[in-house]
C-alpha cells in the first residue's frame, strides 16, 4: 500500500479545503474575530466568518485529555521491532504475545475476529482505498512486441461497466467498505458537496458487463485484435493479460484480483495471474519500465497520511505526469489530455476567485478522469488496526496508525516509561529509503516517521495543523480569496495586494549554483495570492539536533530547496529528466521564499496556490523531503555519488541508466555513499558552495562529516533524522529494522497526548414507507455519538438528495434543525412530483466540524398515486 501525501505536504501540494465550506455557501472575505472558552472537558473555539451575505459562525471543538505526567523526552519507549507479518495472522500473533500493535488497518471483514480476541483497534474512515492500476504504454509493448489492450481509454472507461463494485464490497469487504468511481474518497466532504455529480456518474457507471462487452471488443478490433472462437488474439497468439496481484496487505486484493482476472476471462482474454507480495511486486510496476511490457494490471491500494479536507489535488497525483511521483515511467506515460492536465493543475493549486468555478472544474474533472480511466477506482474501505489492551497510541480516523503522523509520539505501554514494542505489518523494506525520491510504500512511511519531525503536524480528527518545531506563523491572503482561519496558534490576515520583494528567491541557476532572486528574473513587481511567514523559537540551533549529534542549523532548509529545483534544471550534475514535470507544476505556483531572519529562523514564503484553511497555507520549509528527513550533509554525498553516475535518486532514472535505485539503509549504495563522504570529509567538502557557503563554514563541515562518519562506523546506515526514535539496526533478509529511543530530542513524552476518541457520528434516518406523489412528506434525522445526542453547535451541516427510482438525483437541499441531534427533512409537493410510482430513496450527509468524516445514511421508500 502506497502513502498518498508525502511530497504534497511539503511542496504546498497537500491541499486540504475547509469543510464549513459547500459550494453552495457564499464567499468568505474576511475573518471578523476569534473567540476560545475553555471548560474542563474540551476546548471550544469559535469563528465567525464576514462573507458577502451574511455571518457564517463555524465552531471547532476538540476533545483533550489530561496527559501522563513524565520528565521523560523523546519516544515512550525505549525500542521498537517492526517485523512482518501477515494480515490473516494478525490477531492470533498478537494473543500470542508476538506482536504488541500491528500498524496496518486490516478489512473490515475482519472485524469480527478482532472484538472476539477484545483487542483494541483504531478506526480509519476511508483512509485506505483500492483500485485496479493499469500500464498505459503501448498499443504495443516495445519489450514483447505484445498488444496492450489498457493503452487505449475506451478500455479503460470500459473497466467501469465490467466490474460489480457492491458484489466485491459484500463479498470481499463483508459490506464493510462503499463502491468507489473516483479518486476522491466516498465519504469526505469533497464528495459530499459534489454528491449529485458523483451519483450522476456512478449510475452512468453502473455495473453492465454486457456494455462492457461491447465498447471493449469494438476497442480490440480497432487495435488489430481477432477474437478466435471465445479468445482475443493478436498476430497469431493469445492476448495475454498479465496481471499482478497482491497476496499480502490486509488479504483482500488476492480475491479483489481473482474476481477482475474471471471478468476479464469471461469475454475473451487470457489472464497470467501472478500472485507477489508488495516486496516482489514493486521493482515490476513502480521500478520497472512500462515499455518492456512485464504487467497490464496491479491490484492498488493507498493510504492517507492525514484526513483530506480538499481532494482536488488527487487528479493530478494519480493520474498526471505532474504528479508527485512523476519520476516513475508508469507516470511519465499518463496522458489524459492537455484540457484535463491543466483542471489538474487548477484543482491542485485552488486557481478559483470563487466556490463556484472550483465546483464547475470538479464535476468536470470527475467526469474526464473517470472516461480516460487511468485507474479503475473499487472501494473505499473501513481498516481497524489491532492492539493489546496494554497499548496506548494515538491514530488518525483517515490513516489510522501506521500511516498516521502521532503514532510514534504517543504508542506506549499502558502506565509504563520505556520498554520494547514488537510492531507488526504486512511487509516492510519494500523499495530503498532515500529523502529525495525513495519507497512511498506506507511500510516503510511507517517506520520512518519515527524517526522524523516536522514544522507542523496534522490533527488526527480533522486534519488542520498544529506546530510541531515552528513557534506560530502569520498567513496574509489576497483579499476575495475564500479563505477562512480555525485555531489560534497562527494569525490571518487580507490585503488587496501581497507584493514579492525583489529580494526574494523565486527560481534557481543550477551551473552557478546560485539562487535567482525576484528582482534579478522578472522587470516588473511580482504578487503572490498567499503569503506566509513563520517563526521558529530562539532556541532552534540549541535544542533541536540530528540523530548523528549535528545540530540543525539553516543551511538543512536552504538545502531542502536547492534539492526543490536541482534535480530538475539541466545544468545540475544529477539532472533528472522525471523530476522535470513535477517542478514545472510547482513552479506554476510558487513565487518565491527568502530567510528573512537566520537566528532567530524567520522563513517568508509566497505562493499562488491557496487552500481553504490558513492552517494548511503556512510553509515551514522544515527540511522533511518528499519520502524522509535529512540533514545537508547525508545530502551532499548521496549528490556527489550521483553526479559520479555510480547511483540515482529515482527508479526512473536508475533504470534508464542501469544504475542503483540509491539507498540510505542497504545494499550497495552504502559503500558507494560511504566512499563519497571519505572524499566530502578530506576536504571540508562545502556544497553548492556559492549559496550554502553563506551559511556552512569550513569547520562546520568537517564537524558534519566526522559526525556522520562516527554515525555510520556504528549504524551502517545513512538514515540520519531529528525524530524521537533513531533507526538502529536494517535486516533486509529477514524485513526487519530497530527504532531505538532518542534521548537528545527536545520535546516530553506526552506532548500529543492530548487527543481523544473522535467524534464520529452515527446517523439514523427514519420516515414514511410510502409516500403519496405530489404531497409533502417528512423524514427524520437522529445523529448521536456515545448514544447521547450530537450538539448542534458541533455540526456543520445536514444535507440530503432524493433519488428516484432509476438513481438519478432530483432534489439537493439542506436538513432543518429541530434540536440537538436531530433534523428533520422535508420534501416538497413540487419534489414528490418529479418522482414516478415505484422505490425511491432519501440520503443524509451530516458533517461535523469536530471531524473531517461526514456521515451518510439513506432510507429507501415507494411512492404511489
Amino acid at each position: 500500500m502506497f502513502n498518498r501525501k508525502n511530497v504534497l505536504a511539503l511542496l504546498s501540494l497537500l491541499l486540504v479545503t475547509a469543510f464549513v465550506l459547500s459550494a453552495c455557501q457564499p464567499q468568505v472575505q474576511e475573518v471578523v474575530r476569534t473567540v476560545e472558552v475553555v471548560t474542563t472537558e474540551e476546548v471550544v473555539r469559535t469563528v465567525e466568518v464576514q462573507t458577502t451575505v451574511e455571518v457564517v459562525t463555524t465552531v471547532e471543538v476538540i476533545k483533550t485529555v489530561e496527559p501522563q505526567p513524565t520528565t521523560r523526552r523523546g519516544g515512550w519507549l525505549d525500542e521498537i521491532i517492526v517485523s512482518v507479518v501477515g494480515a490473516d495472522s494478525a490477531v492470533t500473533q498478537l494473543g500470542a504475545g508476538a506482536i504488541d500493535l500491528y500498524g496496518t488497518g486490516l478489512a473490515s471483514s475482519d472485524l469480527p475476529a478482532i472484538e472476539a480476541a477484545g483487542l483494541n483497534k483504531s478506526v480509519e474512515i476511508g483512509g485506505t482505498y483500492y483500485e485496479l492500476t493499469y500500464n498505459v504504454y503501448g498499443p504495443v509493448f516495445d519489450g514483447t512486441g505484445k498488444l496492450n489492450p489498457f493503452n487505449s481509454a475506451k478500455v479503460r472507461e470500459a473497466m467501469n461497466w465490467l466490474l460489480d463494485r457492491d458484489f466485491l464490497n459484500q463479498e470481499v469487504y463483508a459490506g464493510g467498505g462503499l463502491p468507489k468511481f473516483f479518486s476522491i474518497t466516498t465519504n469526505y466532504p469533497d464528495y459530499a458537496n459534489l454528491a449529485d455529480v458523483a451519483r450522476g456518474l456512478e449510475s452512468k457507471y453502473a455495473y453492465n458487463p454486457e456494455l462492457a462487452n461491447e465498447v471493449i471488443s469494438a476497442e480490440m478490433e480497432a487495435m488489430g485484435a481477432t477474437k478466435t472462437g471465445d479468445q482475443w488474439t493478436f498476430n497469431g497468439e493469445p492476448v495475454t493479460l498479465i496481471f499482478l496481484i497482491r497476496t499480502d496487505h490486509d488479504g483482500t486484493r488476492r480475491p479483489v484480483g481473482d474476481y477482475v482476472a474471471n471478468q476479464l476471462e469471461s469475454i475473451g482474454f487470457t489472464v497470467d495471474r501472478q500472485y507477489k507480495t508488495s516486496s516482489e511486486a514493486s521493482p515490476i510496476w513502480v521500478g520497472g519500465n512500462v515499455a518492456d511490457g512485464l504487467w497490464h494490471i496491479y491490484t492498488g491500494a493507498w493510504g492517507a497520511t492525514a484526513i483530506d479536507r480538499d481532494m482536488g489535488d488527487n487528479f493530478q497525483f494519480f493520474s498526471t505526469p505532474q504528479s508527485a511521483y512523476s519520476f516513475t515511467t508508469l507516470w511519465q506515460a499518463y496522458a489524459c489530455g492537455e484540457e484535463f492536465n491543466t483542471l489538474a493543475d487548477d484543482l491542485a493549486f485552488n486557481r478559483f476567485s470563487n466556490l463556484d468555478e472550483r465546483r464547475e472544474a470538479y464535476a468536470r474533472a470527475l467526469e474526464m478522469d473517470t472516461t480516460c480511466g487511468i485507474r479503475t477506482w473499487l472501494i473505499d474501505g473501513a481498516s481497524y488496526a489491532p492492539y493489546n489492551p496494554n497499548v496506548v497510541v494515538t491514530y488518525d480516523i483517515a490513516a489510522g496508525i501506521g500511516n498516521g503522523y502521532l503514532w510514534p509520539y504517543t504508542v506506549r505501554f499502558e502506565g509504563q516509561e520505556g520498554g520494547r514494542l514488537k510492531y507488526g505489518q504486512p511487509d516492510n523494506l519494500v523499495d530503498p529509503w532515500n529523502p529525495i525520491a525513495g519507497s512511498n510504500w506506507s511500510y516503510d512511511g511507517a517506520v520512518q516517521r519515527a524517526t522524523q519531525s516536522w514544522g507542523v503536524v496534522y490533527d488526527p480528527h480533522t486534519g488542520l495543523t498544529w506546530p510541531h518545531r515552528i513557534e506560530r506563523a502569520e498567513v496574509t491572503v489576497e483579499e476575495g480569496l475564500p479563505v477562512g482561519v480555525t485555531l489560534d496558534w497562527l494569525t490571518l490576515d487580507f490585503a488587496p495586494t501581497i507584493e514579492v520583494p525583489a529580494d526574494a528567491l523565486v527560481d534557481w541557476d543550477a551551473e552557478n549554483q546560485v539562487f535567482i532572486t525576484a528582482g534579478e528574473k522578472f522587470t516588473e513587481t511580482q504578487t503572490a495570492q498567499v503569503k506566509s511567514v513563520v517563526y521558529y523559537p530562539a532556541d532552534l540551533y540549541e535544542t533541536v539536533k540530528w540523530h548523528d549529534g549535528s545540530p540543525i542549523s539553516v543551511a538543512d532548509f536552504m538545502m531542502l530547496m536547492i534539492m526543490t529545483f536541482d534535480p530538475a534544471k539541466e545544468g545540475s550534475a544529477i539532472y533528472d529528466e522525471a523530476q522535470v514535470a513535477n517542478l514545472e507544476s510547482f513552479l506554476s505556483v510558487f513565487k518565491g521564499f527568502k530567510i528573512a531572519s537566520t537566528d532567530p529562523l524567520v522563513v517568508e514564503y509566497y505562493n499562488d496556490g491557496f487552500q481553504l484553511d490558513a492552517e494548511i497555507n503556512v510553509t515551514t520549509l522544515w527540511p522533511s523531503y518528499p519520502y524522509g528527513e535529512a540533514p545537508w550533509h547525508t545530502i551532499a554525498i548521496g549528490n556527489l555519488a550521483e553526479a559520479a553516475g555510480e547511483i540515482a535518486y529515482s527508479a526512473d532514472k536508475a533504470d534508464a541508466s542501469e544504475i542503483e535505485w540509491t539507498s540510505f539503509i542497504a545494499g550497495p549504495s552504502l559503500e558507494v555513499m560511504a566512499n563519497q563522504l571519505a572524499t566530502a570529509a578530506a576536504e571540508s567538502y562545502i556544497p553548492y558552495a556559492a549559496t550554502l557557503g553563506q551559511y556552512i563554514t569550513a569547520e562546520e563541515a568537517a564537524a558534519r562529516y566526522a559526525n556522520l562518519q562516527a554515525w555510520y562506523d556504528e549504524q551502517n546506515h545513512f538514515w540520519v533524522g531529528t525524530g524521537p526514535y533513531y533507526l538502529d539496526q536494517v535486516f533486509p533478509t529477514e524485513d526487519i529494522v530497530s527504532l531505538l529511543h532518542f534521548a537528545d530530542f527536545p520535546d516530553l513524552a506526552n506532548r500529543w497526548d492530548r487527543f481523544a476518541a473522535p467524534k464520529i457520528a452515527v446517523v439514523e434516518l427514519d420516515g414514511p414507507g410510502q409516500v403519496t406523489i405530489g404531497q409533502e412528506a417528512t423524514f427524520d434525522v437522529f445523529v448521536t455519538f456515545n448514544e447521547a445526542p450530537y450538539a448542534a453547535a458541533e455540526i456543520s451541516q445536514v444535507k440530503y438528495l432524493l433519488y428516484d427510482a432509476t438513481g438519478a438525483v432530483v432534489e439537493v437541499g439542506f436538513a432543518t434543525p429541530v434540536a440537538d441531534g436531530q433534523y428533520s427533512v422535508v420534501l416538497s409537493a413540487e419534489a414528490t412530483s418529479a418522482l414516478e410510482a415505484g422505490a425511491n430513496k432519501v440520503e443524509v450527509a451530516v458533517i461535523p466540524f469536530t471531524v473531517a468524516i461526514p456521515t451518510f445514511q439513506s432510507f429507501e421508500f415507494v411512492t404511489a398515486p
